[in-house]
């Protein structure tokens, strides 16, 4: 487990958290800017003095009650940040040769090569950074950090700084990281779409606390947190490729007993294990079955519960559909009409869902 307690008094704003997060994974710290994550990420690699305490398993990094501090350079980490920050006048071997030196021989649980192949740089391996794509850069950078062999890489928004089209260039990688790679990752984000994708574990922050933590999937479904508002509001589901229509260019997609969703056929074999995510905005809901409609979506469940959205005009279910469960967005004029309430049956229609890859 990774334990923090932290506190760092500033100027208009005050750091006051405690955390126990999994050691595997990778867990998102999530929140407005300002909110304090980056804070929370410095103070763990030791680059901020917060008061309080900080241990990676039976390591203990922190504990001012013992007078314990470990420098930095003592604590088995890699750091990424948004600007790669490599070194100009070194090739890229020479930039991932500086991260490999710093670990002794005996030391390494890494291989150079290994990081080399899972950030895809061996066609890069002689070329100075300013030859080089923003999105290139920082999966040097990352190969950088790898090559320390780290126990623990933080990540500190490494996407921010680039467009659309190197994100998802990169998004990828990111992925590989964490199927391959038996490595705890931290990720701070303000980007929802990526904590989507990647993480495993939410920490949603505002104003130096936290406000909850959990596993992903069931923080994204809570309707009671500032998480769930928005446009973005909707849940994340973990599903099997099930079978495939080569006729009409879809697959069907098993979230759970009793909830498979058809979308488009990405060429996946049979069997991969997929991520989804289905937006509160592209599920609509009904009473009865429906015919005559476009939506092929019909999932069949019972309410589970009802929140205020954000405006005034608009209402959020939970819907469980077999042992998962999806968030619809209407109008309370709608959720009235239907006299929605929690234990009455409804069907769950899902118009668009984002197959994450």
């Amino acid at each position: 487990m990774i334990e923090a307690r932290l506190q760092l008094p500033r100027r208009g704003f005050r750091l006051d958290v405690a955390l126990v997060l999994p050691a595997r994974g990778v867990t998102a710290l999530f929140g407005p800017s300002g909110c304090g994550k980056t804070t929370v990420l410095r103070a763990l690699a030791g680059l901020e003095r917060a008061a309080g305490r900080v241990a990676f398993g039976t390591e203990v990094w922190q504990d001012d009650a013992a007078g314990r501090f470990v420098p930095t350079h003592r604590r088995a980490i890699g750091y990424v940040i948004q600007e790669a920050a490599l070194f100009p006048h070194l090739d890229v071997r020479r930039n991932l040769a500086y991260g490999l030196d710093r670990v002794p021989a005996a030391a390494r649980r890494i291989a150079l090569d290994q990081a080399v192949d899972l950030l895809g740089l061996g066609a890069l391996m002689n070329r100075r950074p300013e030859t080089l794509s923003g999105g290139e850069r920082q999966r040097v950078a990352i190969a950088r950090a790898l090559a320390t062999s780290p126990q623990l890489l933080l990540m500190d928004e490494p996407l921010a700084a680039l467009d659309a089209r190197r994100k998802s260039e990169l998004l990828p990688y990111l992925d590989q990281l964490h199927a391959r790679l038996q490595l705890p990752v931290i990720y701070v984000s303000h980007s929802i779409d990526e904590v989507a994708r990647l993480a495993d574990h939410l920490v949603l922050m505002e104003a130096g606390r936290v406000l909850a933590d959990g596993p992903l999937a069931d923080m994204l479904a809570r309707l009671d947190l500032p998480v769930a508002f928005g446009d973005d509001a909707g849940v994340v589901l973990d599903a099997v490729v099930a079978e495939r229509d080569a006729h009409w260019q879809l697959a069907r997609l098993d979230v759970a007993p009793g909830c498979a969703i058809w979308a488009r056929d990405h060429g996946l074999p049979i069997g991969r294990r997929v991520r989804l995510r289905v937006l509160a905005r592209d599920v609509s809901l009904a009473c009865t079955a429906q015919t005559g409609t476009s939506i092929g979506n019909q999932l069949h469940g019972t309410v589970e519960a009802i929140a205020d959205d954000a405006h005034p005009a608009l209402a959020l279910v939970r819907v469980r559909v077999g042992t998962a469960g999806v968030v619809a967005r209407l109008t309370r004029r709608s959720a009235h009409a239907l006299a929605l309430a929690p234990g009455q049956p409804v069907w769950a229609q899902v118009k668009t869902v984002a197959l994450m890859e």
